[in-house]
Order: structure tokens, then sequence, then C-alpha cells
């Protein structure tokens, strides 16, 4: 198992730096500068670009940036707040929205795997009926329909929560863009699990261990829900990092001070330094929720460990 893990840790940390330098030749190529202020002449456009090292080799600085990261230190705002560093903007954004993310994942999958877990063991029921419906309605509307729904019902008409974010609140100001975060997670897993937990019931292994006198209780939530994470798993990665680093739509209809609407904010003035943390960010959370995944997969089927090869690792 340490040979498995590490050999994805060297993987990840390649994939990193190989997006860090995509991401930096990127932002080289774009139009424009952070300084596009028409005050300002070409002569103070030059010391500005030497004050922030812009005039040095797009290697040299890639190299010095590299550097600094592993230090912490992600340089300065250009624009947004001229000369403040950072992970000082960032410190006070990210947790915001790894909160919200983190409350849509686990309230999106709690009830996603409960309602498609009810569904396959009462298939053609009601409550069958009712997850195929809540399925296709989530996946049908995007977040920020039902972040506009709820805003107007839950926050304007009957008031019971605050339709902005504020600081002051900050626990029941999350309540409703939690939610609207969550209804694709919902339909998502709920699909999923009815879908996974439908074909393990009715496999052969699993009516062979029935027919041996296995719990029914214990078949399903040992047994076959075990196996039938696998491919939620495997969904549910990749919607995990959106959530936890929070919908670009979503922070802006409720204020919220998060990371994507600092990366907005950014890319509309050019803020080079801002867009190539918040980016690596999210690349990073990726990566990261990915190499999880795939440490996860060892350890609930260890046959995908030794298929990869872990013993020749």
């Amino acid at each position: 198992m340490r040979n498995y893990v590490l050999k994805r840790l060297v993987i990840a940390a390649a994939t990193l730096l190989a997006i860090l330098l995509v991401l930096f030749l990127m932002l080289e190529l774009m139009p424009g500068s952070p300084f596009n202020d028409e005050k300002i002449t070409d002569a103070q456009r030059a010391l500005l670009n030497a004050k922030y090292g812009l005039d040095q080799p797009v290697l040299a600085r890639f190299l010095h940036y590299v550097g600094a990261m592993l230090t912490g230190d992600f340089g300065v705002s250009y624009v947004i707040q001229k000369n403040m560093p950072i992970s000082n903007m960032l410190a006070g954004r990210l947790p915001v929205s790894i909160q919200i993310g983190l409350q849509a994942v686990v309230l999106g999958t709690a009830i996603g795997l409960l309602l498609g877990i009810v569904a396959a063991l009462r298939r053609g029921s009601f409550a069958d009926s009712f997850t195929t419906f809540i399925a296709v309605i989530g996946v049908s509307f995007p977040s920020y329909v039902f972040a506009l729904g709820l805003s107007y019902f839950l926050g304007s008409k009957y008031k019971l929560f605050p339709i902005l974010y504020t600081t002051s609140k900050p626990l029941i100001s999350t309540v409703l863009p939690t939610i609207a975060l969550s209804m694709f997670t919902i339909a998502t897993v709920a699909r999923f699990a009815r879908s996974e937990m439908v074909d393990v019931l009715a496999s052969d292994y699993l009516l062979l261990s029935e027919s041996k006198g296995v719990g029914r209780r214990r078949l399903i939530y040992v047994h076959a829900l075990r196996n039938a994470l696998i491919p939620i798993i495997t969904v549910l990665a990749p919607l995990v990092v959106g959530l936890m680093t929070g919908s670009l739509v979503i922070e802006q209809i409720f204020s919220i001070p998060g990371i994507g609407s600092l990366l907005v904010t950014a890319i509309q003035v050019n803020d080079y330094n801002v867009i190539l943390a918040v980016t690596f960010i999210y690349s990073v959370m990726f990566i990261a929720i990915m190499l999880i995944v795939d440490i996860l997969y060892g350890i609930i089927d260890p046959r995908i460990r030794l298929a990869k090869g872990e013993n020749h690792g």
C-alpha cells in the first residue's frame, strides 16, 4: 500500500508542476497587461514592469515563482488590492468557499445515497418514481436557478434565511447557497446509487450470500453498498472539487466573499498573480481529491490496487 501511495504522490506532484507551467505560459500569451490604465505613460509602465519583475524572461520568472510558491508566497496583487500579499487575500476567502462546498458535498451525498438505496430496494414504488423525478430536476436545472428560487421563496417571501451573505450570521447565511449547490450532487449520486445498487443486488454472488443465510441488513449495507460505492466515488470526485472551491455564479448571487468571485474580478482586471494563484489552488484541490479517490479505490477493493501494479511499484 505504501508504494501504491508514493507512486501516486510523485505523479500528482509532476502533474501540478506541468499545470503551473501551462498556466504561466497562458497568462504570458494573454492580451493586455495588469497596467492598462490609459493615464500611465510607457515609461511608467516600464518602471512598473521592472518593479514587479515582469520584464524578466519567462523561464526566469517561472522558476522564481515556483521557488516562492513552495514557501507559501504567491506574490502580490497588481490591481485589486495593490501590493497586498495574495496569501492574505486568500486567507479570508478560501475558508468560506471550502465551508460552503463541504456542506454541499455532505448534504448532497447523504441525501443522494439515501434516495438511491431506497429507490433500489423499492423498485417501481413511489420512492423510486420520486428519486427519478429528483434526479431529472437536479440534472436539468443549473444551480443558479435553484439559487434564485430559494432566494425568492425562503429568503424574500418567507424571510427564513438571509438572501445575501453576512459576516454577522456566517452559518445561517450559507444555508441557501449550500442547498442550491447540493442539488446537482443529490441528483447525480441518487441516480448512480440506484443504478449500481440494482445491479449489485441482482448479482450472483449476492444471491448466493443470501441463500447462505446472510442477514438482509448486512447483505445491503456491507456487501451491496461497498461494491456500489466505487463508481459512485468516481462520479463524485470531480463534483467535490467544484463544490469545495465554490460556484462562480452562486457566489455572485449570494454576494459570498469566496475565491470564485475573486477569480472573476482578477480576470476582468488582468491581475495575473491572483489569476495564477486561484487557478493553481483549483488544480491542487482537484488533484488532491483524485489522489484520495485513487487511494480509496485500493482500500475499498484491493483488487484495483493489485491490478495497478502495487507489487511492482
